[in-house]
């Protein structure tokens, strides 16, 4: 039987485990890649591990998520991680060179290599035949130092396309078509190989923002053949070098194939407040709109960006309107400005934004009250864009100008011809604001800088056999990590500083649970189906460490989120039977006996102390996953050798 494109790239980075799908994989990391709400917390933990020098290939440092500097916290983060970037040979990327995934596309991806990086969006990589995934920043951390990154073995899903793309219908709709057939948890434990004929007609932008998407799906990662368009892509940024054809064996077999039409899509947009709750544009035209933002790692390519210049030129935008541009890099402005492509965005009345994640994660340009907000973003969840009450619709950045001129939901096939965009044969290459760490002669004499928000590492605690601790909250299905620990402008600047980050944790959900957590000592939160999902963020595991959480009970877990939990020392268990949940009640005293003896039969017993009801739960652990959770977490148990 042949293999599919990220079996043999699983195979030939295999450092331990059987591939057969569902057991453990040890995985070799050739690149990783850190942003900066995540990466201090990752390089804190790269130090406490007392290795000198990362020893991947290349790892690269991201100023991206927190450049509004509105106190010293950012600053001051952003000094720490250049410097601790310069003393241990990790490239970094200043703020206002862009954002992580565009940056890592333009200049560092190379297909057939394997990526791990401290957000959920790295598989944006996967569009030029890297097997990327997303990861805790501890993990990241350990690739970092020489170790394996390890995953359950996916399935492997295909996506079967054919056709070509009608006018104003863009790779964001195949995006969205995917998430109404599978939703968001419809890829969990698969990795999606996208292939057809159909892939020949899209450019490595294009399957760069569906690859981005997949992890709305839950997948593990998304990937795409290396063809002679990736070649292409390369060779215009002066990198063909890098270029190795990559494609499925034709006898591959897949565990699930799905075809989708190109040339049959029409455009969609997903409603408040989930990324699959999908409908046509068409269906819900003439919806007053607020604001509209245009950028994020999923759109903001200089193909997008032209595209968007081309529909704007002549054109005003509505008056009701608010409409915001962050280009994805400094290589897109660059190329806008010398095009002309800017003067005619700014002509329009746009508001230009810093080349980083700005709005996608909450910082700045909110929308007013009660607004309605298009956003050419992957995420819609409540309180991300930083105003509750508004309503996020995800579109395409064709729709998302036909609402700024229009002042409504507009169907952007109705602004006209589209002009013909092409991508350029050179891309503009200035790599001046990536800068290259100290040799390792020069590294002992780098000082690295701590401002007073840097807090420590959260203390962890070895698993006990008996789990006794109060039910501090229930939640339903489909938890974010941005209902567990949310980001935005206030918050995310706080993300270094754990004790004072806790005050936040589950706002969203109960604004009293962080101080009810603290007085009850030890906890246990319940949850539904997906718990976890969203952002790679391991804050949403790290927060609820300090606050002493140490068990989450759910129906299902998210990929991500689980490996968190287990790499903070939290026992992530399941329902055996999920009609149990219901069983449960907030402010329960429950209790969990024989948790060792469970870490090896996979069988725990719940005791509700408060009702005497006795629940049957599960929890499926390798013996590493055991060994961690035994430690206390992935620190421990790399401090104290991996044993």
């Amino acid at each position: 039987m042949g293999l599919t494109i990220a079996q043999k790239i699983i195979r030939s980075h295999l450092a331990g485990g059987d591939m057969t799908p569902g057991s453990e994989v040890a995985l070799r990391i050739d690149q990783t890649l850190t942003q900066d709400a995540t990466g201090t917390m990752a390089y804190l933990e790269f130090e406490a591990m007392g290795v000198e020098r990362v020893r991947t290939e290349r790892s690269v440092a991201y100023i991206d998520h927190n450049t509004l500097q509105c106190g010293f916290e950012n600053p001051d983060d952003h000094r720490y991680i250049q410097s601790v970037a310069r003393k241990h040979g990790v490239w970094f990327s200043r703020p206002g060179n862009g954002i992580c995934h565009q940056v890592q596309l333009e200049r560092f991806g190379v297909p057939g290599k394997t990526l791990i990086g401290s957000d959920s969006h790295t598989p944006t990589a996967g569009g030029l035949g890297m097997l990327a995934f997303g990861a805790g920043g501890l993990d990241v951390a350990v690739a970092m130092g020489g170790g394996a990154y390890y995953i359950t073995m996916p399935k492997m899903f295909k996506v079967n396309l054919t056709g070509k793309l009608s006018p104003f219908v863009t790779a964001k709709d195949v995006s969205l078509e995917i998430l109404r057939i599978l939703s968001v948890k419809g890829g969990v434990g698969a990795i999606i190989e996208w292939g057809g004929e159909g892939v020949a007609t899209l450019s490595v932008p294009e399957r760069a923002t569906i690859t981005n998407m997949g992890t709305e799906l839950g997948a593990t990662t998304s990937i795409f053949p290396s063809d002679e368009v990736t070649r292409a892509f390369l060779a215009a940024q002066g990198r063909e070098g890098d270029y190795v054809p990559l494609a499925s064996d034709p006898d591959a077999a897949y565990d699930r194939i799905i075809d989708i039409d190109l040339s049959a899509l029409v455009p969609l947009i997903a409603c408040p407040h989930s990324p699959d709750n999908v409908v046509t544009v068409a269906s819900i035209a003439g919806t007053k709109v607020d604001q509209v933002c245009i950028g994020s790692c999923t759109n903001s390519s200089l193909m997008d960006m032209l595209k968007v210049a081309a529909l704007l030129k002549g054109r005003t935008v509505d008056p009701g309107v608010s409409l915001s541009i962050s280009p994805g890099s400094k290589q897109v402005l660059s190329m806008l400005t010398e095009r002309g492509a800017l003067n005619d965005i700014l002509a329009s009345g746009a508001r230009l934004l810093e080349c980083a994640c700005g709005p996608c994660i909450g910082m700045g340009f909110s929308p007013n009250s009660a607004g309605v907000s298009l956003r050419t973003f992957n995420r819609n969840f409540v309180g991300r864009s930083g105003t509750k009450d508004a309503s996020v619709y995800l579109v395409s950045p064709e729709t998302a100008v036909a609402a700024a001129l229009r002042g409504v939901v507009t169907d952007p096939r109705d602004l006209g011809q589209m002009l013909e965009i092409s991508l350029p044969e050179r891309y503009k290459v200035d790599d001046s604001a990536v800068l290259a760490p100290a040799s390792p002669e020069e590294a002992a004499s780098v000082e690295v800088v701590r401002g007073p928000n840097i807090g420590k590492f959260p203390e962890s605690r070895p698993l006990t056999d008996v789990i006794a601790a109060e039910l501090t909250l229930k939640v339903g299905d489909n938890i974010t990590t941005d209902h567990i620990m949310p980001a935005g402008a206030k918050i995310l600047p706080y993300r270094s500083n754990i004790p004072y980050l806790s005050k936040f944790c589950f706002a969203v959900c109960d604004e009293s649970f962080a101080e009810r957590a603290k007085a009850a000592g030890a906890s246990i939160v319940v949850g539904g189906s997906n718990y976890g999902q969203g952002s790679s963020r391991e804050h949403a595991a790290l927060v609820p460490l300090y606050l002493g959480v140490r068990a989450v009970v759910a129906k299902s877990f998210a990929r991500i989120h689980i490996a968190n939990l287990i790499n903070a020392g939290i026992l992530p268990l399941t329902f055996r039977n999920p009609e149990d949940y219901d069983r449960l009640n907030q402010g329960d005293a429950l209790r969990i006996e024989g948790a060792f003896d469970g870490l090896v039969s996979g069988e725990f017993a719940l005791l509700d102390e408060t009702t005497g009801a006795k629940i049957a739960l599960t929890g499926s652990f390798t013996a590493r996953q055991a060994a961690i959770l035994r430690a206390g977490g992935l620190l421990n148990y790399t401090r104290d050798g991996g044993k």
